[in-house]
């Protein structure tokens, strides 16, 4: 009986407040909220924005694994030789996600940009955009506008149908890279205010019972309880999306593969264009494939950046309000979309992109005639060139040895197509920067009402999803949603 009764009080000591301690750890990890939203990219902050204008009241939470935007950095940019790859790429993560360093153009057209008047009438989808476009003039964007004058747009739609390319019209609203930051800061700081903001936390899984989502668990441990959550994870977190939804069985269908080159030449060669409507739009379909090739992202006196997904380094570019380069630089991207069985067109990217890192140790750089003359560029060459590259860690050699050869020579059709509309595209010295590729998961399978199908009360948008594939239009679906979740 002695021994039993010391046996009884040790078990006591050891487990009672242990049971204790783990009844106080589970009530101070749940957290109830009426909204959660995972990603502060455009999506994620406009459906915070317009939950806040329309139910002041609720208690909203918006989970971001960066930094907040006034402490978003990037050594690279900052002066240090290479890319440090760092575990959260100060350039993709962080408040205002991949677009905050862009240089925050705003194409103010369905057409462009994303899926969302498939989801909704064109006209629907159109007063969507022009609202959020409101918002960001609301928070300081600048009102100029390009490529609103029908008569110069007919005039370079001509000449470029006399070239084989579609001229897609999109006014585009350009804020550049230092005033967007300016934009996002201030509707940061309104949002902090008003909704609780997780920086520097990770989404680790959702809860979803009886086919409704409950709430989410983080990666340090707590759980956000919310009755609508919000999935905005933007490409960085495009991945993670499809992992989630393989796991829970939400349906996803294949997106096209987007992987190609950044291009880089002397402005003078597109300033015809440019100068008139900022960014072009142009589609092309290879002859030899039949591959539709566009141009995205394309920035007037701007500079080449090196990005960095989950240690994978691509290419992107940026251009400023304030700030120029002589040169211009814009994306070709390649098209794909595959069928049966093919079901991982993010791994299909991030392998192309590793070969050009395995070969390069990071951005591979060629000059065009370099390619065609097939050779790699040496320093020497690209020294000995009309243009100096901005992007000054990228290392010179021979794209061909990564780039399949069908997407390799779509892009090499579409620069001797853009030559007959801007003479000196397909200049011996125009330099093409690799590996560019769009992370887009697979598209979820969603409502009209950007619900996923067979998991009630959890929405998806933005780029991550499929849904989209530009500032505007992401920002338009997280309004979208929003209001949604508000009427019910």
């Amino acid at each position: 009986m002695i021994l039993l009764h010391k046996i009884t009080n040790s078990l006591k000591r050891k487990y009672v407040p242990a049971r204790v301690k783990t009844l106080e750890k589970i009530t101070r990890e749940y957290k109830m909220y009426n909204v959660a939203i995972i990603g502060a990219g455009p999506a994620g902050i406009f459906a915070a924005l317009e939950i806040m204008k329309l139910k002041p009241e609720w208690k909203v939470v918006l989970i971001e694994k960066g930094q907040r935007i006034e402490t978003r950095k990037c050594p690279l940019r900052q002066g240090s030789p290479k890319c440090v790859n760092c575990k959260k790429c100060g350039l993709l993560c962080g408040w205002g996600g991949a677009g905050a360093f862009s240089d925050g153009k705003l194409t103010l057209t369905p057409d462009v940009g994303g899926h969302l008047a498939e989801y909704m009438t064109r006209n629907q989808a159109t007063d969507l955009i022009r609202y959020a476009d409101d918002l960001y003039l609301e928070y300081g964007a600048t009102d100029e506008v390009f490529g609103t004058d029908k008569k110069v747009f007919e005039e370079l739609e001509h000449q470029a149908v006399l070239a084989e390319l579609k001229l897609v019209h999109s006014p585009v609203r350009h804020l550049g890279t230092e005033r967007s930051l300016d934009v996002l800061k201030n509707m940061q700081d309104y949002l902090d205010k008003r909704i609780t903001i997780l920086n520097n936390v990770t989404a680790k899984s959702l809860i979803v019972e009886c086919e409704q989502v409950k709430g989410i668990e983080l990666d340090n441990g707590d759980v956000i309880s919310a009755e609508y959550t919000i999935i905005a994870p933007g490409r960085e977190g495009a991945d993670w999306l499809t992992q989630e939804f393989a796991k829970h069985k939400i349906g996803m269908v294949n997106n096209a593969v987007d992987v190609g080159v950044r291009v880089e030449l002397p402005a003078p060669v597109f300033e015809p264009l440019t100068s008139k409507l900022y960014e072009s739009k142009l589609i092309y379909h290879s002859p030899t494939f039949g591959d539709e090739v566009r141009t995205f992202c394309m920035n007037p006196n701007g500079e080449v950046v090196q990005e960095n997904y989950s240690g994978i380094a691509t290419v992107n570019g940026h251009s400023y309000a304030n700030y120029k380069t002589p040169n211009t630089n814009f994306a070709l991207l390649v098209s794909e979309k595959f069928t049966e069985p093919f079901k991982e067109p993010i791994q299909y990217g991030q392998h192309i992109a590793r070969l050009a890192n395995m070969l390069g140790g990071g951005i591979l750089v060629q000059r065009f005639g370099d390619l065609l003359d097939g050779r790699r560029s040496t320093p020497e060459r690209i020294k000995n060139s009309v243009i100096n590259p901005t992007l000054t860690c990228a290392t010179p050699g021979d794209l061909s040895l990564v780039i399949p050869y069908r997407q390799m020579t779509s892009i090499i059709e579409m620069l001797k197509a853009l030559d007959k509309l801007c003479p000196g595209t397909a200049s011996r010295y125009t330099l093409l920067y690799g590996i560019e590729v769009k992370f887009y998961s697979a598209r979820v399978k969603l409502t009209n009402e950007l619900e996923t199908e067979g998991v009630k009360n959890l929405f998806t948008i933005g780029d991550g999803a499929g849904v989209t594939r530009g500032l505007l239009q992401a920002s338009a679906s997280g309004v979208y949603v929003a209001r949604t979740i508000c009427e019910r």
